[in-house]
């Protein structure tokens, strides 16, 4: 049934590109319209993205090239954007025909690139490139008409035919999936579905901008129409307003928070106005990581650090003075606030203690510290604890919990634990668990006891969304004899304590993160 429906969307979708331009609203020259039909039948899925342009970034649309066997439906259909590609194109073919002499630049109708960047883009000839570009300039979600933000909700129930909600989709540069009818149906199947339409320039509240879907009772995820599914810059208190009619709408309050923060920091540096500690530790996220709607990470927060001056801004985010900030083991003093180099034998010893900026590089690879209180509980309690606390566990996480191999610390103690990736650890391009394990001993810390795993899963109740690392320590075998460590996730189900496979000669990712144990000094033993 599901394939079937694809391709009724797929000849519903191409259907509308054949009878749009065969109609009488399509006054548009034969070429024209063979030219946009040829190419329509060759693209394939939308995107936004941004480029690099004379030092600074600029936005472009694009299509994938379509593949063969695909039943994704064709590109959507917008008179607007279609008649600003018919119409440059028109131009540039009456100056082709011209004396070279008599040819003048077709007038540049691009609202987001400059002369050259468009005069670039027209000499492709390409229908996909110019059309991508048109969509993603419509005047409804240019600067100018994303600051209106009037509007409203229309609630779409559950069980509802979903025609109603793509239909009030089409047309418009979407990376939302609910832009296709079966995964509209079946999204609608789980709960209700919300969608914010912002008024047109005629005062119509037809221009969507914010998408909520319900899982039961439940929000199951907010997306905008910035790149990656992120809020746009100024609808994020819409949004605020709206999660407040929902139990568990708190739950979004920071991302809410953290988006208009950042369109904040986003104005200031425009108007090149200085940023003050608070605005800097929040953009470098000292404090907090930034967290949004998208299924990716906001993709200001890297433009907008690419802007600054980052050897100019650690004093400031560190609260010290530049020769305080250390870069080589050897400049290290009992006055250091923060380290940012290289990892070297022994390095978490010659820091001082207490020092809580320790950098491979600013602001990307962050070693984290943390602090969990381990031992006087026994292992049965501990697992009541989790259960109690709503922490999901996996079957193979409770056959570590469960196995003889696992204990609990008879007397309460801290474990000072530090937090870092393989790349950090001097692996940029990945490392087995034996490579780890040995370069971890060598910096100067221990593999953490196995009771760490549940005890810090109970505290790092505030864990990021979609972040997971896993504990370092010596491997417990669970019921297919394979060697494990545990594993600290949090996605849109909840907390989660589950395991991770660690045979000495497994894999791990320049990416995967760490927790091991700090090694005491011998005057702290």
């Amino acid at each position: 049934k599901t394939a079937m429906g694809n391709h009724h969307q797929q000849e519903k979708s191409l259907d509308k590109w054949v009878d749009y331009l065969s109609s009488p609203d399509a006054d548009y020259p034969t070429w024209a319209k063979y030219w946009a039909f040829t190419s329509v039948v060759k693209m394939g899925k939308f995107e936004k993205f941004e480029e690099d342009y004379e030092g600074g970034k600029k936005e472009f649309g694009r299509f994938t090239k379509r593949e063969k066997d695909t039943v994704a439906a064709f590109p959507m259909l917008n008179p607007r954007a279609l008649a600003m590609t018919f119409g440059v194109m028109r131009e540039k073919l009456e100056q082709k025909q011209r004396p070279k002499n008599e040819r003048v630049p077709v007038e540049n109708r691009s609202v987001k690139l400059d002369d050259p960047a468009f005069q670039k883009l027209l000499s492709t000839e390409n229908f996909s490139r110019i059309y991508a570009q048109f969509l993603i300039e419509l005047p409804e979600y240019s600067t100018q008409g994303l600051e209106e933000t009037r509007g409203e909700w229309v609630k779409y129930e559950q069980g509802t035919d979903p025609k109603a909600l793509v239909d009030s989709l089409e047309g418009y540069p979407l990376e939302w999936c609910t832009a296709n009818i079966d995964t509209a149906r079946t999204q609608l199947q789980g709960g209700d579905f919300y969608v914010y339409y912002s008024v047109n320039e005629e005062g119509k509240p037809i221009i969507p901008r914010i998408a909520m879907r319900m899982q039961g009772d439940a929000i199951g995820e907010v997306r905008g129409i910035a790149p990656d599914q992120n809020l746009d810059p100024y609808i994020s208190d819409v949004v605020k307003a709206k999660l407040k009619e929902f139990p568990d709408g708190a739950a979004y309050e920071k991302k809410t928070a953290d988006m208009k923060t950042l369109t904040a920091i986003e104005q200031a540096i425009q108007k090149n106005a200085p940023l003050t500690s608070t605005q800097l530790r929040f953009l470098y996220e000292i404090d907090t990581r930034i967290e949004g709607f998208g299924y990716e990470c906001d993709p200001r927060i890297t433009e907008l650090r690419s802007t600054r001056n980052r050897e100019e801004d650690m004093p400031i985010v560190f609260e010290c003075s530049p020769d305080q900030i250390a870069h080589d083991a050897e400049d290290i003093t009992e006055d250091t606030k923060a380290y940012v180099g290289k990892l070297v034998p022994g390095i978490f010893q010659m820091l001082p203690e207490g020092i809580e900026h320790i950098y491979t590089s600013f602001p990307e690879n962050r070693i984290r510290q943390d602090t969990v209180d381990i031992g006087g509980t026994s292992k049965e309690e501990l697992l009541r604890q989790l259960e109690e606390k709503g922490i999901k566990i996996s079957d193979y996480a409770r056959d570590m919990l469960q196995s003889p191999d696992f204990a609990t610390g008879k007397k309460p103690e801290a474990a000072d634990l530090v937090r870092l990736t393989v790349e950090s650890l001097g692996f940029p391009k990945g490392a087995t668990t034996k490579e780890i394990f040995e370069r971890a001993e060598e910096l100067g810390l221990e593999l953490c006891p196995a009771e760490v795993g549940p005890q810090y899963r109970l505290k790092n109740a505030n864990q990021p969304m979609n972040e997971w690392f896993s504990i370092g320590m010596k491997q417990i075998t669970d019921r297919y004899g394979d060697p494990d460590v545990f594993d600290l996730e949090r996605d849109v189900d909840g907390l989660w304590l589950r395991r991770h496979w660690a045979r000495p000669g497994h894999g791990w990712d320049p990416n995967d993160e760490f927790a091991f144990r700090l090694r005491k000094t011998k005057r702290e033993a």
